[in-house]
């Protein structure tokens, strides 16, 4: 099963791996071009930094058959790969449940589903029961009755999306697709559009926002965005401007890489947060005038969509197995849609134009 890596939370004064905890394994794939150890797993973590990594590196908490290595060492096709932390991870048992899943395409390999607003992709603190993980794992119980928790494919979790966003996941059923679609995100190949409802109106059609992602230094719940590139991960983020509604708009939000809240962070950045976001700025009127008609009517549009207006409308990818393109549509959900259609309608009563 494989786990995640937690690089970040890694004391400084490790033990040289005599109390060590696996975090992630797995086989490189035969397809894969010979690169550098660090620079290959770095693309396959979330929240760790490529100077923790060669330091667990050197740690020899990476292991490649069975023995470590250095940071140069350059990965090869079939080599088997391991990753521990000293840090003890925290037990969290996968417990199936009955839970209605939306799912819009499935075959031996991979299963596409339509992730509700408000649910959790997989268990962590304060989240272990109620999750995708926890309804697939009811899911494949089903139709196969003799498999057991331990054999539940945690590693079918390629990609996430946040709590409150809605739209399309792929989740891998065998260790194989897993690899080769884990491989097209890390390569950045993958399809990914999504509608966000933002603050604002732009003055340029469409543009290109390049501002790295990584965790706020003060809040760290929180993530920022740095455009100098000094601190976090590559991130970018292409969008389009589907409709002008006044002092909102409506975009199409192309992702180059997947950060974490990557769309979030970006549109805050270029003073557009998205839509009733309490984590970037975006639960308060943003833009708009002051008279208490217009603050009701803002108030009864949060009522309405009651989260960051985000969804991932589009995925496409090459098939694992088959090596078929498959690409992926999903409707705009009610909330959104509710909150877009009264936008539409005070901006057709006030006969405002873009500003």
């Amino acid at each position: 099963m494989q786990k995640e890596a937690e690089w970040e939370n890694e004391p400084e004064d490790g033990d040289n791996g005599e109390s060590r905890y696996e975090r992630m394994a797995f086989t490189v794939d035969k397809g894969q071009e010979s690169i550098r150890i660090d620079k290959f797993l770095i693309n396959r973590m979330e929240g760790g930094t490529r100077s923790k990594l060669q330091q667990g590196i050197e740690k020899g908490f990476v292991l490649v058959n069975d023995q470590p290595v250095k940071s140069n060492y350059k990965i090869r096709p079939g080599d088997r790969i391991i990753m521990y932390t000293d840090t003890a991870p925290e037990l969290t048992e996968v417990i199936p449940e009955q839970l209605p899943l939306d799912i819009r395409y499935e075959d031996n390999d991979i299963i596409i589903l339509n992730k509700p607003a408000g649910m959790v992709v997989h268990p962590g603190s304060g989240n272990y029961t109620g999750t995708i993980v926890n309804g697939i794992s009811w899911y494949l119980q089903q139709q196969q009755p003799n498999l057991s928790e331990s054999e539940l494919p945690r590693f079918g979790l390629v990609h996430r999306i946040d709590k409150n966003t809605t739209g399309l996941l792929v989740l891998a059923k065998n260790e194989t697709a897993s690899m080769r679609l884990s491989g097209q995100f890390a390569e950045h190949t993958v399809q990914r559009r999504y509608i966000a409802l933002v603050w604002g109106d732009f003055t340029d059609d469409s543009g290109t926002i390049a501002a790295h992602v990584g965790r706020h230094q003060r809040h760290r719940k929180m993530m920022d965005a740095f455009p100098e590139g000094e601190y976090g991960k590559e991130a970018i983020t292409h969008y389009r401007v589907l409709e002008r509604l006044g002092y909102v708009s409506i975009v199409e939000c192309r992702l180059e890489t997947g950060r974490t809240h990557q769309i979030r962070v970006h549109m805050k950045y270029i003073g557009h947060p998205l839509f009733n976001d309490e984590t970037y700025g975006g639960d308060r009127i943003v833009k708009g005038t002051v008279f208490t008609k217009y603050r009701q009517f803002v108030d009864n549009c949060f009522a309405l969509c009651p989260r960051h207006a985000l969804h991932a409308k589009t995925l496409g990818f090459i098939h694992p197995t088959s090596g078929r393109p498959m690409l992926f549509d999903s409707e705009i959900p009610a909330d959104m849609q509710s909150v877009i259609e009264k936008w539409r309608r005070y901006v057709g009563a006030k006969g405002m134009d873009a500003e």
